[in-house]
């Protein structure tokens, strides 16, 4: 299907030159390079032919990975965390942070992400700038504003070219970000109609969360995943099944079999050790997707990124963070062995959370190996013990005990034990204790609620919040925020994506590269 493709407002774009950033990945490069790139004019930004290349070298194998809610305090805390865990094996002389293996691509660039909204934009509109080169408003997935003209993404011009395309999610396949890659839906939310044009891409591997709303709105159409059989596709939802797959099966819709939360992949801190990472659903890809000799695209997103930031659980944003970098080496591991022909670019689609690395209570220290004592998601305990303390009426002391197992929070201990919860702190959980016990939802009209627990079981964001501060780590929101996130670049083109630039952009500069117009 070609569909009508429309040149971005340079009015819209010209918002991104007001836009400042204090990042040393804002140069444009890796900050150990000693050259850099200027920021572009805002006019410059929005030309399709923005750093046109000087050759005809352009991938075969192009890999981009998106960290749902990943800005640079994402995958820093991850980096800081691996680090202070390294250092506590070193007398706790601090050497530094551990970088994630993207962090060291050599090339580093930065992407503005506002939307036709809003300066804090949704995932929907966000993917849209990255799968087509243009905005939209929030909620809007590959469609203008006027929700009457669709755009062509990336993956649907190269499938067109003959490339083979795969789709991976820790999430629902049909979700708002790797939606964006193949449908085009006025609402996001409109889960079926996305799920009917995820059979209708002809797309060859897509794996990761189950479909949401499979059989419809009112459950009452046809099973989503009955169609995609009709259509060719190989539908597989367990693990012994999945291994099986080969290159051989033509076009898979691999369906994560010991689903969690909103039937999504488990958070990576709940992952039981015999359960695929989102490591193994892009080695299997690669093994679906690479026996093709005009090559192929795959994106990859790492979807609980953005739940965990969204429901500030630090422990759990940071894990996921590290198993997309996980995901990612699997994709540099197969450039080692294709290094002419490979391209791996990681971005975000926007910043979640407002999360910070520093806390008003800990000054100028912090204490990220606290956060090692976190077993558990907030969702799984939410799942597995706020509703049996509900059902059962758990006295508080009793819940305590959960509390120091799973997440290391205690109420007395040695006075340098930096777990010990103060009187301040204890009074703040024993409140959200009550409410959650009441059984009542928290007010969202109450100011006092909705900053002190958002949208999410009070007792469980009120552990998180406590284990956060401790660890010298912080959230200012519930929601997105207009943070620009960080792209980088390793292999074949991979100089065209340092700069300071809009999202757009990355569809543009992709676009070039491939060849496709």
């Amino acid at each position: 299907m070609k569909t009508k493709k429309i040149v971005s407002r340079v009015a819209a774009a010209a918002l991104a030159g007001t836009m400042l950033l204090s990042c040393a990945y804002a140069a444009g490069t890796n900050p150990a390079d000693s050259k850099t790139v200027g920021t572009l004019s805002a006019a410059a930004q929005n030309t399709k032919t923005v750093n046109k290349t000087t050759n005809n070298k352009k991938p075969k194998y192009v890999f981009l990975f998106i960290g749902d809610g990943m800005s640079y305090p994402q995958f820093q805390a991850a980096s800081d965390y691996l680090g202070a865990l390294e250092d506590q094996d070193n007398d706790n002389i601090l050497d530094g942070n551990k970088p994630l293996s993207f962090m060291n691509f050599p090339i580093a660039g930065s992407a503005v992400t506002y939307d036709s909204t809003s300066f804090c934009p949704d995932s929907a509109s966000t993917a849209t700038s990255i799968s087509t080169g243009h905005k939209t408003y929030s909620g809007t997935i590959n469609m203008d504003e006027s929700m009457t003209v669709k755009y062509e993404t990336i993956a649907e011009q190269l499938k067109d070219e003959g490339y083979e395309i795969g789709v991976v999610s820790s999430v629902n396949l049909n979700h708002a970000t790797p939606a964006a890659f193949y449908c085009h839906q006025p609402s996001r939310n409109n889960y079926y109609e996305i799920g009917e044009e995820l059979i209708a891409s002809d797309f060859d591997y897509f794996a990761g969360g189950a479909l949401l709303k499979p059989n419809g709105a009112d459950g009452d159409k046809k099973s989503l995943y009955d169609r995609a059989k009709d259509a060719g596709y190989k539908v597989v939802n367990t693990q012994a099944e999945a291994e099986k797959i080969s290159a051989d099966d033509e076009k898979v819709l691999l369906i994560s079999e010991k689903l969690a939360d909103s039937d999504a992949i488990s958070y990576e801190n709940d992952r039981a050790k015999d359960e695929w990472a989102l490591a193994d659903y892009v080695d299997k890809g690669i093994e679906v997707l690479s026996d093709n000799d005009k090559g192929f695209f795959m994106m990859v997103e790492g979807g609980k990124i953005d739940w965990a930031c969204h429901a500030n659980d630090a422990g759990s944003a940071i894990n996921d963070t590290i198993a997309l970098a996980n995901a990612v080496n699997e994709a540099v591991d197969f450039a080692n062995k294709h290094p002419d022909e490979t391209l791996i670019l990681v971005t975000g689609d926007h910043e979640t959370g407002g999360l910070t690395i520093g806390y008003a209570g800990t000054d100028y220290d912090t204490y990220l190996t606290n956060l090692k004592n976190q077993k558990i998601s907030y969702a799984k305990f939410d799942s597995d013990y706020v509703s049996k303390y509900k059902e059962n009426n758990t006295s508080f002391e009793n819940v305590m005990k959960d509390v120091e197992k799973l997440f290391g929070l205690k109420l007395t201990g040695a006075e340098n034990d930096k777990l010990v919860l103060t009187d301040y702190e204890t009074g703040l959980l024993k409140d959200a204790y009550k409410k959650t016990m009441s059984g009542k939802e928290v007010d969202s009209k109450n100011q006092k609620e909705h900053v002190l627990y958002g949208t999410y079981e009070p007792l469980t964001v009120t552990i998180t919040h406590l284990l956060n501060n401790k660890s010298g780590i912080d959230f200012s929101s519930y929601s997105h925020t207009g943070l620009p996130v960080a792209v980088f670049a390793k292999g074949v083109g991979q100089e065209k994506f340092g700069g300071y630039y809009d999202n757009t952009q990355i569809y543009h500069k992709l676009a070039d590269l491939m060849d496709i117009h």
